[in-house]
């Protein structure tokens, strides 16, 4: 401990024990714990407490001291726990009787504190840190802190009850962790006696008749299965297995969702895995639970790595039963290959379909979103049945949408319970865009593209519903398979196309700003990826997709605006955008989306846009857009002007991308942190050098760098910094012409940047010739500014002494010179 915060701790300790003192808040606590364990880690807790006795002295008195707050009851409890958790430490601690009086009757147990939750769970936590050894399990069972435990698994505060499993959880895979090289024993007397007490305490809960005890008692065991891999697992196991299958006997199965966690938790064990009868226990509990309850159990069991092919092939069918059921009921012919024997109408899992509109919901969303999470699982079972699969998601959607012919009375009903319920829909159209992985035989495709259009083009599809479409549409069409040899589409596909774009085009002008968002987010991405296909130039050039979207340039709704110039920029980036002849003069001159975009960036109200034309400025600059190609540098020179004076730090952050896609065109060289460069470029040579700085200077970038070097946002500041350290290094080796000295262009300079540094933003750099810009360069101290700009705002004030001031300076025993508030 530094010896300024030894001076500090004693008239803290009587700060914090004294009632009448104003107590620092639960986050100065929190903060002063943490840094006792850090001191308590790095050396020995008992050198800690003979170098400060003042710790000793606080635990003294907290048990004591009446009116205690229960915010400093509860540190000191944890603090004592801390400190007991090396073992010599508790031996000192025990020999004052301070560890009864902390945790046993004559401490907080007894008295009005206790009633608060904040006191009863820093009781816990201090139990829990402290049982780190086997004096301290010895004195939780000595002194009757069990006992307590046990009666705090029901507490009426959560946090307080899963803190008392969490303990015995801890204490009792402690104790089956057992002595270096024991053998595990299949004797009670075998057991330390905590285990013994624990394990008795879970054997009479797991029979007993209330499902709260039966719940805390399997949480227990999940979480000490989790932790306890040894062999003393497996006994453990042996000895709880009986009355846990013994739950199955009950009708219905008591705490069926926390059995659940036990039996994966029990099966992911490598010591268990080769247990024959926990095999046999899961597949007895997936035909006992009710369809609902079975289906995360049959995720697990197929998650399973040594998992028998007779469990996993009964699992599989369980998560499959409920769609077998909706297939069933909407075609008179049996369905796709691949799906289990649809159950009879009077089955579990039928009987949840019809028993309520929520029951029925639940299992569907519950199938669909399992599914998906197996799908890119490489437990994946094979074969997979993906037309099975894609013809069941299709006619969930097709119920949803009152579209699908019942074939029974149970599909009359599902008509009625699914009619234009989204929250289906929305699992039917995750689940169906994550099929598109797989696409199954072609024969499905116009199949699968008629519901998605349907739901598209649907008047009754709210717009989550059509976002969730038009993203299972995207996947699908980047998805869909090409004719052999050729690099168009396939005419599926195609087909498709032309019927979409219309509806996209409707979806364009939609009254719902959410709609109009979708189906711009839409156009970017298929742009971005399909702009090479000449099937969809073609029939995007032919629709008026790309006229509206500009159009939607001017939309009331910033998120619209921002797409708008997403989509707008990719379209023109890649030559698909409208014709901008103005509409009086239909054949003159087109108008420039440049200009356009540029209008955005100086004078839109909303932030989103903004940085929308920033990133697209950017790639226009990197890819060499027509409209900057004209004339880069005043392409820039405009561009950095706008997002100089924006008061949003990231449109400044994406000025200074745009500036290092510059920097490295006019150097011929990779910029900085580029993910391609395998290794550091060479210096450019000096000709190259002199008329790329000329470059600079005359779009004015070398100011809007140096004024982002002293930018209030962090992030903007380093990413200034980085860029200029770039620059720095390549110019570095060559003088220039004229040596690059400087000058009084140089000293002005400088001067300004030190105004800019002490806050006064507002006088302008003025222009800047290549040889002063240099010399300010090199005059700077980016390192340094680089590793200030890397600390932690509150580096300082984070110390331990600084905590100790504050903390002091809240109960008035420093003066106010002396704190270091913050």
């Amino acid at each position: 401990m530094d010896p300024e915060c030894s001076q500090l701790l004693p008239a803290l300790c009587a700060a914090l024990a004294d009632p009448r003192q104003p107590v620092a808040d639960d986050t100065c606590l929190e903060k002063l714990l943490d840094w006792f364990k850090t001191v308590t880690e790095a050396g020995s807790s008992l050198l800690l407490l003979e170098g400060s006795p003042c710790l000793v002295e606080l635990l003294c008195q907290v048990p004591r001291a009446p009116g205690l707050s229960p915010g400093v009851l509860a540190f000191s409890l944890r603090l004592a726990g801390l400190l007991a958790a090396q073992e010599d430490c508790f031996q000192y601690l025990q020999q004052g009787q301070l560890l009864p009086g902390l945790f046993g009757e004559a401490g907080p147990l007894g008295g009005a504190a206790w009633t608060a939750p904040t006191v009863r769970s820093g009781w816990i936590q201090g139990l829990r840190a402290m049982a780190q050894h086997p004096s301290a399990l010895r004195f939780l069972d000595d002194f009757g802190a069990l006992d307590t435990v046990f009666s705090l698994q029901g507490d009426s505060s959560l946090f307080v009850a899963s803190a008392a499993g969490q303990l015995l959880a801890h204490v009792l895979a402690l104790c089956m962790g057992g002595p270096a090289g024991a053998q595990p024993g299949l004797q009670a007397r075998d057991w330390p006696a905590c285990a013994q007490r624990i394990v008795g305490h879970i054997e009479e809960a797991l029979c007993s008749a209330a499902a709260p005890r039966v719940t805390q008692a399997l949480h227990v065991l999940s979480t000490t299965f989790g932790r306890c891999h040894g062999p003393w697992g497996q006994v453990l196991w042996e000895r709880l297995s009986p009355p846990v299958a013994r739950l199955l006997e009950k009708d219905p199965v008591l705490a069926a969702h926390a059995l659940v966690d036990l039996l994966l938790s029990v099966a992911r064990s490598p010591a268990l895995s080769s247990d024959s009868g926990l095999w046999e226990t899961l597949a007895q509990t997936l035909g006992h639970l009710s369809p609902t309850q079975a289906g995360p159990l049959a995720l697990g069991v197929l998650k399973l790595q040594d998992c028998p092919q007779a469990l996993r092939t009964q699992a599989f069918d369980v998560l499959l039963q409920p769609l077998a059921c909706v297939l069933k009921a909407a075609a008179e012919a049996p369905g796709p290959p691949g799906l289990p024997a649809a159950p009879a109408e009077d089955s579990a899992v039928v009987d949840v379909l019809l028993s309520s509109r929520s029951a029925c919901v639940g299992l569907l969303c519950q199938t669909l979103a399992h599914l998906e999470l197996l799908l890119p699982t490489p437990q994946r079972p094979s074969p997979w049945p993906q037309a099975a699969l894609l013809g069941a998601a299709v006619t969930v959607l097709q119920f949803c949408r009152g579209s699908a012919v019942p074939a029974s009375g149970v599909g009359s009903r599902l008509c009625v319970t699914l009619a234009g319920c989204v929250r289906v829909q929305r699992a039917a159209l995750d689940f169906l865009g994550a099929l598109s992985q797989d696409t199954g035989p072609r024969e499905l495709l116009p199949r699968v593209f008629a519901v998605l259009l349907d739901y598209l083009a649907s008047p009754d599809s709210s717009p989550t519903v059509l976002r969730k479409a038009f993203q299972a549409t995207l996947r699908w069409l980047l998805s869909s398979p090409q004719p052999p040899g050729s690099c168009d589409l396939d005419p599926h596909t195609q087909r498709f196309l032309g019927e979409l774009l219309p509806v996209l085009q409707k979806r364009l002008c939609s009254p719902c700003w959410e709609v109009r968002d979708s189906g711009l987010e839409f156009l970017a991405q298929v742009t971005r990826s399909w702009a090479g296909q000449a099937g969809f130039r073609d029939a995007l050039l032919a629709s008026e997709v790309p006229e509206l979207a500009e159009q939607l340039l001017q939309d009331p709704e910033s998120y619209v605006r921002a797409s708008a110039v997403t989509a707008v920029g990719l379209l023109s980036g890649r030559g698909l955008h409208a014709a901008r002849g103005s509409p009086e003069r239909p054949g003159g001159p087109q108008k420039s989306l440049l200009l356009d975009l540029l209008h955005v960036l100086s004078t839109d109200s909303e932030g989103f846009p903004r940085r929308a034309a920033m990133q697209v400025f950017t790639e226009w600059l990197r890819d060499g857009h027509a409209e900057v190609a004209a004339d880069p540098e005043r392409f820039v020179a405009r561009v950095l002007q706008a997002a100089s004076q924006d008061l949003d730090w990231e449109v400044r952050a994406q000025g200074l991308e745009l500036a290092r896609v510059f920097l490295a065109q006019m150097l011929g060289q990779p910029g900085p942190d580029c993910p391609y460069a395998v290794a550091p470029p060479a210096a450019p040579a000096p000709g190259r050098l002199a008329q790329a700085l000329r470059a600079l200077c005359r779009v004015r970038l070398f100011e809007f760098a140096f004024r982002a070097l002293f930018d209030c946002d962090r992030a903007v500041a380093q990413k200034s910094c980085d860029l200029l350290l770039f620059l720095r290094d390549r110019a570095a080796p060559c003088d220039g012409p004229q040596g690059m000295g400087g000058g009084p262009d140089a000293a002005s300079a400088e001067a300004t940047l030190q105004r800019w540094r002490a806050g006064e933003q507002g006088q302008p750099l003025g222009p800047l010739e290549p040889e002063a810009a240099v010399a300010v360069l090199r005059a700077l101290d980016l390192e340094g500014l680089r590793g200030a700009l890397a600390e932690s705002s509150d580096h300082v004030e984070r110390s331990p002494q600084s905590l100790l001031q504050d903390m002091l300076a809240t109960v008035g025993v420093l003066g106010d010179h002396e704190a270091d508030c913050y």
